[in-house]
């Protein structure tokens, strides 16, 4: 088969369409003629250097993809071959084969087609865990950092469904404007003083869960910006993973702040986080509650293309290789 491969850590030019060995299932596992894969940020860190596979996972880039069943491992009995899928992965997703535990598979949402669908498990996975995690309640504030982004863009949506008043950042007008659109009640330029503008739009009390993809850039304001009992989510360190933690200031406000990642988890864990997603996320796309982000699609042997839109910042929603 062909997979894209990094040649060497670096720029997108270092990303190759070329011939790899198939990978075949195991027991348990499902081998996947692949429709699409999303593109993510990790996968930037990874081409990098930055962000190795966990230990026995595929090397080649792509944390979720689609496709159709073609073979089953042992043991596999909800699954047969021509099953179309929506899968979560620790990598392997740039390819037209990937092999990946039944467990993390789940339908498609209905009346969505593949490609489109292709980067929507990564989002509604890292949201809906993460969110599950720190106890989202009706009738909090959520700021909501990068809104203009994938998984942004749907932390808004959630958190409007789940009753919620949300807050985003985003860096242009139009970004600004499409977080709105989304449901967000406050859309706040980052290139100011955010956190004076969340002061202002809570009169003062600050956001009961924070979702950042800054990292320690965004650290001391955060905090400041909590509210009582608030809880900070770190997902992501675009600016930054080492930075100052005034405690003091964390402990007067009861603050949690909770950093998890999605890709290194036990099976077991991805698959409750893919079955919750099946129940609780592809509803909403079904009834209309939340809507599939704008999709630049792009060939999988244009990864390059792919990487470099991704990294100028230019794109609203999500990027998904297709083939």
């Amino acid at each position: 088969m062909k997979a894209i491969v990094v040649r060497q850590p670096g720029g997108p030019a270092e990303l190759m369409w070329d011939e790899v060995p198939t990978p075949q299932p195991g027991p348990g596992q499902v081998q996947v003629k692949v429709v699409a894969a999303g593109v993510n940020r990790a996968d930037l860190l990874q081409r990098q250097g930055h962000y190795p596979p966990p230990p026995g996972a595929s090397d080649i880039l792509g944390l979720e993809a689609t496709g159709v069943v073609t073979r089953c491992g042992d043991g596999v009995t909800a699954w047969r071959p021509g099953d179309p899928v929506v899968v979560l992965l620790a990598g392997g997703g740039y390819a037209e084969y990937v092999v990946v535990p039944a467990s993390t598979c789940v339908a498609p949402p209905s009346g969505i087609d593949l490609a489109t669908a292709g980067g929507l498990m990564e989002a509604a996975a890292t949201v809906l865990s993460n969110m599950d995690a720190v106890g989202l309640t009706r009738g909090e504030t959520v700021l909501v950092h990068g809104g203009a982004g994938g998984v942004g863009g749907f932390a808004i949506q959630y958190a409007h469904t789940q009753g919620c008043r949300v807050i985003a950042t985003a860096g242009t007008p139009d970004k600004l404007a499409y977080c709105r659109h989304l449901g967000a009640d406050v859309a706040i330029d980052y290139h100011g003083e955010w956190w004076d503008d969340v002061a202002m739009a809570t009169d003062d009390r600050g956001a009961d869960v924070i979702w950042d993809i800054i990292g320690a850039a965004y650290l001391e304001h955060n905090v400041n910006a909590l509210a009582e009992d608030g809880r900070l989510v770190i997902i992501g360190m675009q600016k930054g993973a080492r930075g100052t933690l005034n405690i003091a200031r964390l402990l007067a406000k009861r603050g949690t702040i909770l950093a998890t990642g999605l890709r290194g988890r036990p099976e077991s864990q991805k698959a409750a986080i893919c079955t919750g997603v099946a129940e609780r996320v592809w509803p909403h796309y079904a009834d209309g509650t939340i809507s599939t982000p704008p999709t630049t699609f792009v060939p999988m042997p244009q990864a390059a293309r792919a990487h470099e839109l991704l990294e100028s910042g230019s794109v609203t929603g999500k990027i998904v290789l297709t083939l």
